[in-house]
């Protein structure tokens, strides 16, 4: 039995730990994907947010072994069974799965420092996509995300102070002023669910590419 990709061209990877059989998060892969984790013994997946495929633990180092990969018996869910290094979920918790709905509480406390592990614009970023799910109503971010004029506003007020800053103020006001632009625009990027590895891509196909070349061909 093989997977049809030509009918289901990215598939549902649930990731389960070998030996306790802790269900660790759920993962999407294509073909290539597939290909790659079978041939390596390393999980890799299609990121549907990012917009390519990516091995586990390519930053972080928390990489997933594979011990065995089963397909479901329609052929269109994968399941792996993996040896865990470190943790699975980018929150610093071992599984993906800490928040129980029915007893209204997280099962799981970080276990790891997030921002040592993946990099504070990233984790970063993620809060920002879960402040979405806020209903105290005093989260900036919140407020941001849920008026899409006000968010606007603020990148280009805070795109002036950094500008003005640079011009006329202190290295340690330059820095300020850039924490708040980078703050806002990941709100930015985050109200369209664009993430920032996206950006970093687009940063390392420009690379080698003079200014003057890069901007003729936007016009092509």
């Amino acid at each position: 039995m093989t997977i049809d990709w030509n009918k289901t061209p990215l598939v549902p990877a649930v990731v389960q730990d070998a030996e306790s059989k802790e269900v660790l998060m759920l993962a999407y892969m294509n073909q290539e994907a597939y290909r790659l984790s079978l041939e390596t013994g390393y999980a890799h997946y299609f990121s549907r947010s990012r917009q390519r495929i990516w091995k586990k633990g390519e930053s972080s180092g928390h990489t997933q072994r594979i011990v065995d990969l089963r397909i479901d018996c329609d052929a269109d869910t994968v399941l792996l069974l993996v040896e865990q290094k470190g943790v699975a979920c980018h929150t610093g918790r071992k599984s993906c799965f800490f928040t129980s709905v029915t007893r209204g509480e997280e099962t799981e406390a970080p276990s790891v420092d997030s921002a040592a592990v993946y990099g504070v614009v990233e984790t970063l970023y993620h809060t920002i996509l879960e402040r979405r799910r806020d209903t105290s109503g005093k989260s900036w971010t919140k407020k941001l995300l849920d008026n899409p004029e006000l968010l606007q506003s603020k990148i280009r007020e805070e795109a002036d102070e950094l500008a003005t800053a640079i011009a006329e103020e202190s290295d340690a006001q330059v820095i300020y002023e850039a924490a708040d632009l980078l703050y806002h625009s990941l709100v930015g990027l985050a109200s369209r669910d664009v993430t920032p590895d996206r950006v970093r891509q687009e940063l390392a196909r420009r690379f080698g590419v003079s200014g003057i070349e890069e901007k003729e061909s936007r016009k092509k």
